[in-house]
């Protein structure tokens, strides 16, 4: 806003220097002190200053055609504003302009920051018939004003830049008529054929912060989730990506774009949802106005040149600063590059150029430029402001530089690339913004006559609809001024080099402090390094990893933008929450604990069941189940098992077991892939061995043995009983020699006399020993009988045993037999 008149480097004339004389007398004489009051000297516009609480402040909203020839009719629009606590009496605005043009660029970067009123500095009044009156200006009032005349009336000479200032002029109390308020810009004025043409190649970005979460749905789509929905309000009708795509499709300009806007737009097009603050997912919206963008925009770039960065546009001095000091993060770059290709050639189907390297604020120093390049790129778009030279020429060089190893800078101009980063939403900014832009652009054509250039203009990545407009404003203005000529990077990169233009790269330390503050710290590359090793390790086991490496890998990316500049706590954030999300996702796959913390083995052999649960949607494979024992002499927990399992199910692992000495062993289970790296946590139990003694083992024999014994007694018996009865019709009772026979044979098994009448001997027994056949030995002591199982107990082929009865002194889980 244009701030008070005040007066500035003029001299006072011999009258006023003897009023101040003869007031400063008459102000020390206390007998006519109050009595005398002096005269304010008239018609002297020079001499006093406005200030304090008689400012007025002047806008100018528009200046029509930006651009005027000898023969337009030029407009003024404005607003002039009383902030004193004074009126203003015969308020009126005018006009002021330059006796002759600016000298230099530098020239115009004095006037845009010089404040107050200079009769001197800013130029001669234009001709009253074309001042506005306004009466009265009460103090805080307002008031809108529209300045017409022709801009022969302006009677400018030569071709150049102008310096117009509209000015309030007027009388607050006690005061003469003097200017109160002024606000300058500039005027491009070329009445004839301009020179030849300073070539422009102006980048046009679409650059958006990061939309999508690692997140998707289960269904076979993989419906994306959205960090929010403020995408669409991009996109939608007067947002700010629908405004760069509706006002770039005519402007002569290289579309600049990062491949994970047109990922987010493309599946924002179908069906989405919005993940909430709180967890809690809703659906998405905005697909009518991402169709419509995505329809526009294939529609504007059509034959213009396109350039992508690499994907999710990461921050390459951070990389160079932080991220080199974490293993594999430059790795990503190249990834990121590649990744850009396919998504352009997917989306345009065309391979849109991927040579250029666009730093933030166009900041480079040799690390930037190192890795700036290290992924493919031989173009680095920097600003002249960053390179060194040791003689720098007078006028504005070429954009083109060559800066060593075979790498080209485009070295964009600093003030152009800069003219529209401030607020644009007020009409008056964008004004003074567009004309000081097309100002510089004619003063670099006619500062070096006969001297051909090629400038390169790279404004902030993230244009706001009101900056975008002001872009184009001016765009349009440099069409009808007829001093420059578009021209595509393709082209810019092939231009001869100046000799005189700096090219050296400055070292590491020299990097602008205030960028170095907002880079993304060392931590977060440690972070997205420790989530792509998680990711590696998850994916080797999944029967679809495809479903899983494409949203957590363009995560990833996303995580190392330079959206996240300044914006430290967001940044962290996003990279927890994809951490954690990849996290919980391995951790459905997991070995199941035992109900039982102790397991028990009585015997020299068994089984050992292994749970593994599959929680996922899709099939786990290339698995394998590793038993570790904490003394393997005493127990060897057998070979490694294979695991393959699908979606939703588990499968139990049995293994071999052999035991070797008693007591108690630590076995810990692990999951391992392929290669060879566990996954996921390991599951520890005890295994209690209990072995059977030899005692044990004859005590058992002769039990077995007394068992078999009695058996072939009573069979005897049976068989002797059998053949009496068959001899009792012939000869009624037994004979005299069948006694002693029988009773033989019961005094030498022991038994009963009535045992003897129930079951007597037969004819089986040929010798009459009356003794029972010999059963099988008895192991020996320290024979395996882990194999043998009691009445009752499970068998090798049973799942894994609960809590049961035990002679082992410690309860626990029965290991299978």
């Amino acid at each position: 806003m244009a701030e008070v008149a005040a007066i500035q480097g003029t001299t006072v004339g011999p009258a006023r220097r003897w009023w101040r004389k003869a007031a400063a007398v008459l102000a020390g004489t206390p007998l006519l002190a109050g009595l005398v009051q002096l005269p304010t000297a008239p018609g002297a516009e020079a001499a006093a200053s406005a200030t304090g609480s008689r400012t007025v402040d002047v806008s100018i909203n528009s200046l029509t055609p930006v651009v005027p020839a000898e023969d337009d009719t030029i407009t003024i629009t404005g607003r002039v504003s009383n902030d004193g606590k004074s009126a203003v009496d015969g308020a009126r605005v005018g006009l002021r302009v330059g006796q002759t043009p600016l000298s230099s660029r530098g020239a115009i970067g004095i006037v845009a920051k010089r404040k107050g009123f200079s009769a001197a500095e800013d130029g001669r009044a234009v001709d009253g018939e074309h001042t506005v009156k306004l009466g009265e200006l009460r103090a805080g009032a307002s008031r809108e004003f529209s300045l017409t005349l022709p801009a022969e009336d302006l009677d400018l000479g030569d071709a150049g830049v102008y310096q117009l200032g509209v000015a309030l002029s007027g009388r607050t109390a006690g005061q003469y008529d003097q200017v109160l308020g002024i606000e300058r810009t500039f005027l491009p004025w070329q009445p004839g054929e301009a020179r030849e043409p300073t070539k422009i190649g102006y980048l046009w970005p679409l650059v958006s912060t990061p939309h999508l979460t690692a997140r998707t749905g289960s269904d076979q789509q993989q419906t994306p989730q959205f960090r929010d929905d403020s995408l669409a309000a991009e996109l939608a009708p007067g947002g700010r990506l629908q405004q760069l795509v509706a006002l770039g499709k005519d402007l002569p300009v290289t579309w600049v774009v990062d491949p994970d806007l047109l990922v987010s737009v493309e599946m924002m097009t179908k069906e989405y949802e919005i993940r909430e603050p709180d967890g809690s997912v809703t659906k998405g919206e905005g697909q009518a106005v991402a169709r419509q963008w995505m329809s526009d925009l294939l529609t504007a770039v059509e034959g213009r040149e396109l350039v992508t960065l690499p994907f999710a546009d990461p921050d390459l001095a951070s990389l160079a600063h932080r991220g080199t000091k974490v293993s594999g993060s430059i790795g990503h770059l190249k990834t990121a590059t590649d990744l850009a290709v396919k998504t352009g050639e997917t989306i345009f189907g065309r391979k849109p150029r991927a040579d250029f390297a666009w730093p933030v604020n166009g900041a480079v120093d040799t690390s930037v430029i190192d890795v700036a390049t290290s992924a493919g790129a031989r173009n680095v778009i920097t600003r002249g402001d960053s390179l060194r030279g040791e003689d720098e020429p007078p006028y504005t060089t070429s954009a083109v530089r060559p800066i060593g190893g075979g790498i080209t800078a485009l070295a964009a101009d600093t003030r152009l690339s800069t003219a529209f980063q401030g607020d644009m939403t007020g009409a008056e900014n964008s004004t003074l913004a567009v004309q000081e832009f097309l100002a510089h652009t004619l003063m670099v054509n006619r500062e070096a006559p006969g001297r051909e250039r090629s400038l390169v203009v790279a404004p902030q990545r993230r244009p706001t609809a009101h900056q975008a407009r002001a872009m184009a404003e001016a765009l349009e203005g440099l069409r009808a001024g007829g001093w420059t000529q578009p021209q595509e990077l393709r082209d810019a990169i092939q231009e001869k080099p100046d000799p005189r233009a700096a090219t050296r790269v400055p070292g590491v330390r020299s990097y602008p402090e205030a960028l170095r503050k907002q880079e993304l710290p060392t931590r977060a590359f440690e972070d997205v390094q420790r989530t792509q090793n998680a990711l590696n390790g998850f994916t080797v086991i999944l029967s679809e990893p495809d479903r899983v490496i494409t949203p957590f890998g363009n995560a990833i990316l996303r995580e190392m933008s330079t959206a996240w500049r300044g914006e430290p706590r967001a940044a962290e954030a996003y990279r927890e929450s994809v951490e954690d999300y990849l996290a919980g996702l391995t951790q459905e796959v997991k070995l199941i604990e035992k109900a039982q913390k102790k397991l028990t083995l009585s015997g020299r052999s068994g089984t050992i069941p292994v749970t593994v649960q599959n929680n996922l949607l899709q099939g786990v494979e290339d698995l394998k189940l590793v038993l570790r024992s904490s003394s393997p002499h005493r127990l060897d927990p057998g070979e490694p098992q294979s695991v393959e399992i699908g979606s939703g199910h588990s499968q139990t692992v049995k293994f071999d077991t052999t035991a070797n000495a008693n007591g108690l062993v630590w076995v810990e289970a692990q999951l391992y892939t392929e290669d060879g790296r566990p996954y996921g946590a390991p599951m520890s139990f005890k295994v209690n061995v209990t072995e059977i003694t030899s005692t044990v083992m004859l005590v058992i024999a002769g039990g077995v043995l007394l068992l078999v014994l009695a058996g072939i007694r009573m069979y005897t018996q049976r068989k002797r009983a059998a053949a009496r009865e068959a001899d009792e019709p012939a000869g009624g009772a037994g004979t005299a020699e069948d006694e002693p026979e029988t009773a033989g044979t019961t005094g030498t098994t022991g038994t009963t006399g009535n045992a003897s009448a129930e079951n007597p001997g037969g004819p089986e027994d040929a010798e009459g020993t009356g003794q029972d056949a010999p059963a099988d030995p008895a192991p020996a002591d320290g024979e395996d009988t882990a194999g043998a199982e009691a009445p009752g107990k499970r068998g090798a082929g049973g799942t894994e045993a609960g809590p049961e009865k035990s002679e082992a002194p410690d309860p626990g889980e029965r290991v299978e037999r």
